[in-house]
């Protein structure tokens, strides 16, 4: 970072655990980035105060995990190390989902593969409609009291199965999600309606991914032309990111939060994931840089801070994108 930017730490919702307000992620490592450049982008993203790296056992076949551990072995306490298991690893009808026999083998792989004995926050990545939410917290609760595992989370739930799930580990004395990892950004702001709130109310803390919408608030992009490389050119992704964020409503609203941006003296990326972190609520934005130059731009999100009149722009914009008539809850 900058000489005169310091990183910012947040603690995860009601707990003690201080993070980075950057996370790095690791998905694309160990395809799209090769070992030595992944290493390289980790060692500068530590050395510029970023204490959070996630991954997942799925990401690259359980590549990046490799990666990510050589990367911290030597750093390792000073490291909040996120993991996720859920996500199918292997041809077997037990190779994904949350039940005990896969939980428990999944972190046994984890941890053999990230070359340590404990995971600092380990999400069912998932949500499993073939288990019971309290098979998978009970074999979640056991990690925890063996040590192996230091706090819950969970990825892609809706508010009601997050609840539940809450409900579930206060009813039967169990260790709890203290945190969620959803999608979050200028044109994904749905978790606003209820899971926002929901975690605000039981200090829960929240990790935003696809923060630019997998490029797109990067202003690269043009609809008209051949796809720029990255998220959208991934072989096996690239389709999925297509379907969620490439459209002509979403260019049209890139377009106008590219001015707004502009008019604040800041380019489109930066502005928007400092507008994520300017929701309270939000402990932590996940960036996937694949460039030092990349990696740096992006740092200095932690210290913009946008006014009032920037706010109320950025969601003129999306009440265009989602108009919300009437709401069922009042």
């Amino acid at each position: 970072m900058g000489k005169d930017l310091a990183m910012h730490y947040r603690k995860m919702g009601r707990t003690g655990l201080k993070v980075s307000a950057i996370c790095l992620g690791t998905m694309t490592y160990g395809n799209q980035i090769n070992e030595a450049e992944a290493i390289g982008l980790i060692n500068h993203a530590f050395a510029s105060g970023i204490n959070f790296f996630d991954t997942a056992d799925s990401y690259a076949e359980g590549r990046s995990e490799e990666i990510v551990g050589k990367a911290i072995r030597d750093k390792r306490q000073q490291v909040i190390l996120a993991t996720k298991v859920a996500s199918k690893v292997g041809p077997g009808p037990n190779d994904a989902g949350l039940s005990r026999k896969h939980i428990l083998q999944g972190v046994e792989e984890s941890l053999r593969r990230l070359q340590t004995d404990y995971i600092d926050l380990y999400y069912a990545h998932v949500p499993d409609y073939d288990t019971p939410i309290e098979e998978t917290l009970r074999a979640f609760h056991d990690l925890v009291s063996q040590g192996k595992v230091r706090y819950l989370a969970c990825s892609n739930v809706l508010a009601w199965q997050f609840c539940k799930a809450l409900w579930m580990s206060d009813r039967n004395h169990l260790s709890r999600f203290e945190c969620i990892q959803s999608p979050y950004n200028l044109i994904t702001r749905d978790i606003e309606y209820e899971l926002l709130p929901l975690c605000a109310s039981e200090g829960v803390g929240v990790t935003a991914y696809n923060p630019l919408a997998a490029g797109l608030l990067t202003g690269k992009h043009d609809p008209s032309k051949p796809m720029a490389p990255g998220r959208f050119t991934i072989e096996r992704l690239g389709p999925v990111y297509y379907e969620r964020y490439w459209s002509a409503t979403n260019f049209e609203a890139v377009a106008k939060l590219k001015q707004i941006a502009e008019s604040h003296g800041q380019s489109l990326a930066p502005f928007s994931l400092a507008w994520i972190l300017n929701n309270p609520t939000i402990t932590s934005v996940i960036i996937g840089a694949s460039s030092i130059k990349q990696l740096e731009e992006n740092l200095g999100a932690v210290e913009v801070k946008l006014t009032p009149e920037e706010l109320s722009a950025c969601d003129g914009v999306w009440q265009e994108l989602r108009p919300l008539r009437f709401f069922y809850g009042r």
